[in-house]
């Protein structure tokens, strides 16, 4: 019996996300491991990731990404964001960071996909977030990031994808 717990909690700390959804604070103290901070862009990453995720209906690890970053974003912050929320990863040649770059206008662009094929979801950030992301960076700390963009409008629009 002790060894049945033992192995379900350790299958519990390697896969916190099959086995329940992240708190903000763990999200938070996850973005910042893998992006070394948490401001507002990688928020706005997850809660791109995490909408694909419903609006496909998928389970980590079963969507690809194609991101487009533009001049007008600092680093690709935002494709930081979507792979930890949806397992993507470049080593797994699910995520993809595309040479051509986002159109005028916007920051980025993230082209979601089940894996398997089929119909997407193209996310715009338009350049126009930015203002709202520069002053939630400026005046919040990191929980208060989280919270504000989890909570804002108008950061990003969906479209379809064939």
């Amino acid at each position: 019996m002790i060894k049945l717990r033992c192995i379900l909690l350790v299958l519990a700390l390697a896969v916190p996300a099959l086995a329940q959804a992240e708190t903000p604070d763990e999200w938070i103290a996850l973005g910042t491991r893998v992006h070394g901070g948490f401001g507002a862009f990688i928020p706005l990453g997850i809660r791109i990731g995490l909408d694909a995720m419903e609006r496909l209906n998928a389970h980590p690890r079963e969507l690809t990404v194609t991101y487009y970053d533009s001049s007008a974003s600092p680093c690709a912050c935002f494709a930081d964001g979507i792979a930890i929320a949806t397992f993507a990863s470049p080593g797994q040649r699910t995520l993809t960071i595309a040479p051509d770059k986002a159109p005028d206008g916007f920051v980025a662009v993230a082209i979601i996909r089940p894996r398997k094929g089929g119909a997407g979801l193209k996310y715009t950030i338009p350049v126009s977030a930015l203002a709202t992301l520069g002053s939630v960076n400026a005046k919040l700390d990191a929980r208060g990031r989280y919270d504000a963009v989890m909570a804002a409008d108008g950061l990003f629009q969906v479209d379809p994808v064939e």
